[in-house]
């Protein structure tokens, strides 16, 4: 009786195992296809954002990022529409808790950075070095934000790729921010470049984070789609 008892006990736990696996596999292929469009959406963004910048050198393209949530929302749901939706499970829910953590720290810090700067910006107008010393740069930190949440993504789905995607795309978009990698670049070469400014503060900063979503969010995702 006791025997029977733990091949019992054994079998249940096989059962659950297994039942994890199949959830985790269709919540890939979902999550896999959120994450592409996501990169796909972002890389747009940040392009049309630094080209308008490059062209009408007005900063209010920048603005454009505050929709970006909704302009992605809107998309998968579009392009979703005619799927079955993936199985409410452990593993689904941690994914979307953790995409909507993302979303709710990043849209604060983003409209926190911007309301600090126009602050900074009208009250240091004479004193530049002011504006400079209390001024955020909030994309190195959305990018980190970003490379976090689809390393624990991978995590959770248990996706070797993804955890490498995430933390390559993070970590080496806040690297590069924070140590102005771009200015440092094409200083050599800034008296060549008309309207040098403008093209550093405004189109490369849409390159950058079109290069770091295509690693972050676009390639976990196209790799998670094809995963068998």
């Amino acid at each position: 009786m006791e025997e029977q008892n733990n091949l019992t006990a054994e079998r249940s736990l096989e059962i659950i195992t297994e039942q994890i696996a199949q959830s985790r596999k269709k919540v890939s292929k979902s999550v896999g296809q959120s994450l592409y469009i996501a990169g796909i959406c972002t890389m747009t963004t940040a392009l049309i954002i630094g080209t308008g910048v490059l062209l009408t050198s007005n900063m209010a393209f920048y603005l454009l990022y505050f929709i970006l949530p909704f302009i992605i929302y809107a998309v998968t749901r579009f392009t979703l529409r005619k799927q079955a939706p993936a199985p409410v499970s452990f593993v689904g829910t941690m994914v979307k808790k953790t995409w909507i953590t993302f979303a709710i720290f990043t849209l604060s810090f983003y409209l926190w950075a911007n309301l600090n700067n126009l602050f900074v910006g009208i009250c240091s107008a004479p004193r530049p070095e002011i504006l400079a010393m209390h001024i955020i740069h909030p994309m190195r930190t959305i990018l980190l934000l970003m490379g976090m949440s689809v390393t624990i993504t991978g995590y959770i789905l248990k996706s070797r790729w993804v955890v490498w995607c995430g933390i390559i795309g993070g970590i080496g978009g806040f690297i590069w921010e924070t140590m102005s990698g771009t200015e440092t670049l094409l200083s050599p070469i800034a008296g060549s470049i008309s309207n040098y400014c403008i093209f550093v503060k405004g189109f490369i900063p849409g390159v950058i984070v079109a290069t770091f979503a295509f690693i972050g969010l676009m390639l976990p995702g196209l790799m998670l789609k094809r995963q068998k």
